[in-house]
C-alpha cells in the first residue's frame, strides 16, 4: 500500500537528520530545515485516506519521526535565532513531544469524549460546498466512512482490553451521537444538507449526478455506518466499559495524568496537589466577591438560596430560541464597539452568532466558538446553544459571549490564522488551551472594563463563570488525582457555582472524559493577568493596554513561559526608554 511506502521516507528523512546530531561539533541544523520537514511531511495519502489515518502504525510513525526531531534541537544553535525564530523552537520541541507522548500513553485507544467522538467530528465536514472540488471531496469522505469506522473500532477494542477506556457512567444519552443519523429517508440526513444547495458552477446534468451520488452513499454507506456503530457502542463498548472514575485508576494513569497536567498547563512546574490548592484558594477568593453582589441586591436568604432563585426565576431565562440568539447577537455587537479602544491589530476575519446543531446540541456546552482557515470564505461562528432553554441562563451570557466570540477565541484565533509570512504555518494552526483558553477567561475580565456587564446579575454570571473554572482545578485533580466520586463532583459544583444543573452535569461528565484539560483556563488567566498587574505596577503612566495586547497577542499561540518572557522584556525595553 501507498502509506508504508509514504512511512519509509518519513523514517528515511528522521534517520538522516537524527544521525547528523552525531556531528554537532562540526555542523549545525537549521531551524528551518526541522520546521519544514514537520510542516511538508505527509504521512499518509489524502486520496487513499480522505478523513485520515487512525492505526497504531501511524501514531507509531509520527511518534518516530518526532523523536528523531527532537535529538536535532541540540545541533541549532539557539543564540543565533531571532525572537520569533526561538519562539518557533521551543514552540516546535513543544509539539514533537506531544507527538512522541501521544503513542507513549496510547492515546488513540481512547477516541471517545463525553460530549464528542471519532464519529460525532464527523458533524464538523458538514459545510457549504462552495465549488466543484469541495463536492468531490465531500463524496470522497462519505465513501471512506467504512475505514474509518474500521480503524477506530479496532482501537476501542484494543482499549477495552487494556483498561483504557472512558467510565461508563458518562454516557448517558450519549445515543443521540448516532441516532440522529439512523434515518430512513435519506433527505433529513444531516450529512446530505450540504448537497440541497450545490455551487452554482455546475451545470444541471452535473448536479443530477452529483445527487444520485449524494443519495446512493447517504443511503449505502453514512446510514449503515452509524447503524454500526450503534451496534458496536451498545452491545460491544457499553457492557464493558470501566466503571471505575478516576484515570489515575487505569493502568499507568498516575503518570499519564502529570503528562497531561505538564501539557495543558504548558509548564513541569505544577503537581495535581500544587493545582488543587490553587482552585481552593481562587474559589474563596471569588465566592467573597460574590458575596459582595449578593449582599448589594439586598437579597433575603443564603448563598444557596440566591443560587436557587438565580436557576429557577423566568427573567433569567430566554422564552424561544430566536430570543436566545437575538440577545447573544445583541451583545456580540456591543462588544465589537469597544475593541478599537483595547487593542491597536484586529482580525480581518468576520464572524457569525448561530445555533449548536441540533444533531450535537443535547451533550453540548452553553456555547463554542468555531473557527475556519484563513483562505476560507466561510466567517467563524459563536455557537450559541439553544437547546433546553430553562438551563441558557441570560445573566451569564456576557461572558459567554466575550469569550467565545471578541475579545476572546474568535479575534485571538483569527489574529493566529492571520500572522504574517515569518511565522512558520504549523504556529498559525497551533492551539494551547493555556494560551488559548486563558485569553478567553481574561476576555472575561477584560469585558468589565468594556461595561459588556449592565446589571448586578451580569456582573455576578462574569463571577459564577470566573468560579466555574476555578472550580475545575478543584475537581478535576479531585477525579483524577483523589478518587473523588461523581456525586461529590456534582455537589461541589452545585454549592460553589450558579450554572444550572444540566450544565453542571454536563461539565462534570466532560472533565470526567477529558483529564487536564480543564485546567488549562484558570491557570492561563491567572497568569496573563499577573502579568498585566505585573506591568501596570513596573510601567505605571507608560503602561498601554493596547501595547499590552498586542505583546501578548502578536507572537500568536504561545506557551506561558514564552509570553511571561515577552511580557518581562516589554517592561524591561520600556522602563529603559
Amino acid at each position: 500500500m501507498r502509506i508504508y511506502k509514504t512511512l519509509l521516507v518519513v523514517i528515511l528523512l528522521t534517520c538522516f537528520y537524527t544521525n547528523g546530531q552525531n556531528n554537532c561539533k562540526n555542523s549545525s541544523v537549521e531551524l528551518a530545515t526541522l520546521i519544514k520537514i514537520h510542516q511538508d511531511r505527509r504521512s499518509f495519502d489524502r486520496g487513499e485516506y480522505p478523513l485520515g489515518l487512525y492505526t497504531r502504525e501511524y501514531y507509531k510513525s509520527e511518534a518516530d519521526y518526532a523523536q528523531g526531531q527532537l535529538q536535532n534541537f541540540g545541533c541549532i544553535k539557539m543564540e543565533d535565532l531571532s525572537e520569533t525564530e526561538q519562539i518557533s523552537a521551543e514552540l516546535l520541541k513543544f509539539v514533537l513531544q506531544d507527538k512522541v507522548d501521544y503513542y507513549k500513553f496510547e492515546r488513540f485507544l481512547n477516541p471517545l469524549l463525553s460530549d464528542s467522538g471519532f464519529h460525532s467530528s464527523l458533524n464538523y465536514q458538514i459545510r457549504p460546498l462552495n465549488n466543484s472540488w469541495a463536492v468531490k471531496e465531500y463524496l470522497k469522505k462519505l465513501n471512506s466512512l467504512p475505514e474509518f469506522v474500521n480503524q477506530h473500532f479496532k482501537n476501542l477494542r484494543e482499549g477495552l482490553e487494556k483498561g483504557v477506556s472512558q467510565p461508563k457512567v458518562i454516557f448517558k444519552g450519549y445515543e443521540t451521537t448516532y441516532d440522529d443519523h439512523i434515518v430512513g429517508d435519506y433527505n433529513k440526513s444531516p450529512f446530505y444538507k450540504p448537497f440541497q444547495n450545490l455551487p452554482s458552477s455546475l451545470n444541471q446534468t452535473q448536479k443530477d449526478s452529483v445527487l444520485s451520488a449524494a443519495k446512493e452513499v447517504i443511503e449505502k454507506t453514512v446510514v449503515p455506518q452509524f447503524k454500526r456503530i450503534k451496534t458496536f457502542f451498545e452491545t460491544e463498548y457499553l457492557p464493558n466499559t470501566r466503571t471505575t472514575l478516576g484515570v489515575s485508576e487505569t493502568p499507568n494513569g498516575a503518570a499519564y495524568y502529570q503528562n497531561r497536567i505538564n501539557f495543558y498547563t504548558t509548564s513541569t512546574q505544577y503537581t495535581a496537589e500544587d493545582i488543587h490548592q490553587i482552585g481552593l484558594k481562587e474559589v474563596a477568593r471569588i465566592k467573597a466577591e460574590m458575596q459582595k453582589i449578593i449582599k448589594e441586591l439586598n437579597f433575603k436568604g443564603s448563598f444557596a438560596d440566591f443560587f436557587k432563585f438565580l436557576r429557577t426565576d423566568e427573567q433569567f431565562y430566554a422564552k424561544t430560541p430566536k430570543e436566545l440568539l437575538m440577545i447573544a447577537r445583541d451583545m456580540a455587537k456591543r462588544v465589537d464597539a469597544q475593541l478599537p479602544k483595547f487593542f491597536k491589530t484586529l482580525p480581518r476575519k468576520p464572524y457569525g452568532v448561530a445555533p449548536v446543531p441540533d444533531a450535537i446540541a443535547p451533550k453540548y456546552t452553553a456555547g463554542r466558538y468555531i473557527g475556519t482557515y484563513k483562505e476560507s470564505t466561510e466567517p467563524g461562528y459563536y455557537w450559541v446553544n439553544t437547546y433546553d432553554l430553562p438551563s441558557r441562563t441570560l445573566y451569564t451570557l456576557p461572558a459567554l459571549t466575550v469569550h467565545e466570540a471578541v475579545p476572546g477565541h474568535h479575534l485571538q484565533g483569527s489574529l493566529n490564522n492571520e500572522l504574517g509570512d515569518s511565522i512558520p504555518q504549523f504556529r498559525k494552526n497551533l492551539y494551547l488551551s493555556a494560551y488559548g483558553e486563558g485569553w478567553g477567561l481574561y476576555s472575561e475580565f477584560l469585558a468589565d472594563e468594556m461595561n459588556m456587564y449592565t446589571t448586578p446579575y451580569e456582573k455576578f454570571g462574569k463571577f459564577t463563570y470566573e468560579m466555574w473554572r476555578a472550580c475545575r482545578l478543584v475537581v478535576d485533580t479531585g477525579i483524577h488525582a483523589k478518587g473523588w466520586t461523581r456525586e461529590r463532583v456534582v455537589k461541589y459544583m452545585s454549592e460553589n457555582t450558579a450554572l444550572s444543573i444540566l450544565e453542571i452535569n454536563t461539565e462534570t461528565d466532560r472533565y470526567i472524559s477529558w483529564p487536564g484539560q480543564a485546567l488549562s483556563y484558570k491557570i492561563g488567566e491567572i497568569k496573563i493577568r499577573e502579568l498585566r498587574k505585573k506591568a501596570e505596577l513596573e510601567l505605571k503612566e507608560k503602561f498601554d493596554i493596547r501595547e499590552f495586547h498586542e505583546i501578548v497577542l502578536e507572537q500568536g499561540t504561545v506557551t506561558l513561559a514564552i509570553l511571561e518572557k515577552r511580557v518581562n522584556n516589554y517592561i524591561k525595553r520600556l522602563k529603559n526608554e
